[in-house]
């Protein structure tokens, strides 16, 4: 058995080094061989450099369409699920109040008009009633627009209604299920583990209320889940790129010096993140994270082409961080601007004429965070246009808003307790009685409570430690990019400590905890070579814990969707005092 694996990877039989550089004898080394064959070790079979860099899927079946078919049936479920009595409840719930009039305002005005008397406004927005109530005076709002004009596209194609502005957040969740199970197939080379993260999204109680409310943050995750696929994409063009150039051999001068200019897929990922920015700003440490995570995945294409040592990082320094920064910073800065060009082109948006008249003069002091720098020297700006003055004199306004919002919230909660759903939102909560909205019993209650699925988050909770040692100790590029995800997703919340924060902000980070989850279970089901036994047991382990999830979403559904249920069929679902 050894010979047979010496003959197909004489690259192993190479002499282990005995600690003080000079090589033991060959007699030694099958020795050392046979002994670490004893205790289950077996060398990797000898591959290609391409094979190395871009390694092929485990799911080789026709019948699956290159794994099109099992996720599109995922996707289908998940669908089904969010758009099932979509317009109920039939009622402006949470923070609907601003985003889906905003939206329609959009629409009509091309920036946010000013609503009169919400009291009387929501209820009558609900039957299509805004006539009255929508002025065109310009709103302050603390929000990019892309996420409305998203809102807005729905209610403009299906009329002012509960369903109207729901449907195109419906529809992203539905298509980000879709992109899961796609990304993870790519991540994972496995159908199976793509679509068991798309499967446990759709699962999941957080990412399936947000889908089913017209708010920014499910919007937000989309883009950033885009962003993070076409990212995924061009790494492995890239280092295809790189196995092409390499064909005849490892070359590590040729791995340092080459270039790989502007990538299509990276344009694509500074688009995605642009429009996330363009949603909120939260998305802005994302880009940052992003950008990182793809310069590390071009020092591991040098490495594995043969260059080494602190030079590889001089080279991603030099050769590939110019490129990056343009094809990701600057095409998101721009097309964040562009997210922008409603209030631009009209002339009643909130701050629209600020700079008419004003001096055009640079700040004289500026705020970053606790970073607080004054007495700069002031030059001239009259050559700016006075509309992107004034648009930067909004920012400013926004983001003093942003740096002191720190009224208390009944639903606030600090970003440490998000990841064991220490204090959900409840959107909407009425208390039927006898005869009322389907009520048989003396109370009953109807609740949209924005909370995960408790057994799939604390399931992520163990996955988390999970990946944290695969990427430590096993350097696994997929953990660490799925650390990359949670990482940039929660980590600027924890910096806001004094920041009024609610727990549905971590919708953005539940594509990756899916996947954590995904790659635990990849682990349970055991390594490729596996005795059947360890794998039957394996399987059983996964779908013990799927099921598990899966009953955890039915049994909390009700309270996901403002179903009529008994009052104290509701209290049975309310595990924790903070969840009240």
């Amino acid at each position: 058995m050894t010979s047979d694996v010496a003959t197909e990877n004489p690259t192993r039989r190479r002499p282990p080094d005995d600690g003080g550089g000079t090589a033991v004898s060959e007699a030694d080394a099958g020795a050392w061989s046979r002994t670490l064959a004893r205790f289950g070790f077996r060398p990797r079979p000898r591959v290609s450099l391409r094979e190395r860099l871009v390694p092929g899927f485990t799911d080789s079946s026709p019948y699956t369409g290159g794994g099109w078919l099992p996720c599109l049936l995922v996707t289908l479920m998940a669908g089904f699920l969010r758009f099932w009595k979509l317009g109920q409840p039939d009622a402006v719930i949470f923070d609907e109040t601003y985003y889906a009039k905003d939206g329609w305002s959009l629409v009509k005005l091309g920036y946010e008009g000013t609503w009169a008397d919400p009291d009387k406004a929501n209820p009558a927005f609900v039957h299509g009633d805004y006539g009255s109530f929508l002025s065109d005076q310009g709103s302050y709002i603390v929000h990019p627009p892309v996420g409305k004009w998203i809102i807005g596209f729905g209610e403009w194609v299906f009329g002012i209604s509960p369903f109207g502005w729901r449907f195109m957040v419906a529809l992203l969740g539905t298509l980000s299920v879709l992109m899961l199970c796609r990304i993870g197939r790519r991540l994972f080379r496995s159908t199976l583990l793509g679509c068991i993260a798309g499967l446990l999204m759709s699962l999941d109680g957080l990412h399936f209320v947000m889908s089913r409310t017209a708010l920014l943050d499910l919007v937000l995750m989309f883009f950033v889940l885009a962003a993070f696929g076409a990212l995924l994409i061009d790494r492995d063009d890239a280092r295809a790129t790189v196995a092409r150039r390499m064909r005849d051999g490892i070359d590590p001068h040729r791995a340092l010096t080459m270039g790989l200019g502007l990538r299509p897929w990276r344009i694509v990922a500074g688009i995605c993140l642009g429009l996330a920015c363009g949603t909120k700003w939260s998305g802005v440490p994302i880009v940052f994270g992003f950008v990182l995570l793809a310069l590390f995945w071009d020092a591991g294409a040098r490495r594995a082409a043969g260059a080494a040592g602190w030079r590889v990082y001089a080279a991603v320094v030099r050769r590939d961080l110019p490129w990056a920064f343009l094809s990701v910073v600057v095409v998101a800065l721009v097309v964040y601007i562009w997210s922008w060009s409603g209030w631009l082109m009209t002339d009643g948006g909130y701050f629209r004429d600020w700079a008419h008249g004003r001096d055009g003069l640079s700040p004289d002091h500026f705020s970053l965070g606790p970073v607080k720098i004054s007495g700069l020297p002031q030059f001239d700006m009259t050559w700016m246009p006075e509309s992107l003055r004034s648009l930067w004199h909004y920012h400013s306004e926004m983001w003093t808003f942003h740096n002191h919002l720190s009224d208390p919230h009944v639903y606030q909660s600090n970003a440490w307790s998000w990841l064991v759903l220490g204090r959900p939102v409840s959107y909407y909560f009425e208390s039927p009685s006898n005869g009322q909205a389907g009520c048989h019993v003396d109370k009953c209650a109807q609740e949209v409570l924005g909370i995960g699925t408790p057994f799939l988050w604390w399931a992520a909770c163990f996955a988390v430690l999970f990946l944290l040692y695969r990427w430590a100790a096993r350097r696994d590029w997929r953990a660490g990019a799925i650390l990359c995800g949670l990482a940039v997703g929660i980590l600027p919340w924890l910096a806001k400590q004094d920041r009024t924060i609610f727990l549905f902000y971590a919708v953005v980070f539940v594509p990756f905890l899916a996947l954590a989850v995904a790659m635990m279970i990849g682990a349970i089901l055991g390594p490729p070579g596996s005795s059947d036994k360890r794998r039957a047991w394996g399987a059983a382990a996964a779908v013990g814990l799927i099921a598990l999830i899966a009953w955890n979403f039915l049994y909390f559904y009700p309270i996901f969707t403002g179903t009529t249920i008994p009052y104290s069929d509701w209290q049975d679902r309310m595990w924790w005092t903070t969840w009240i």
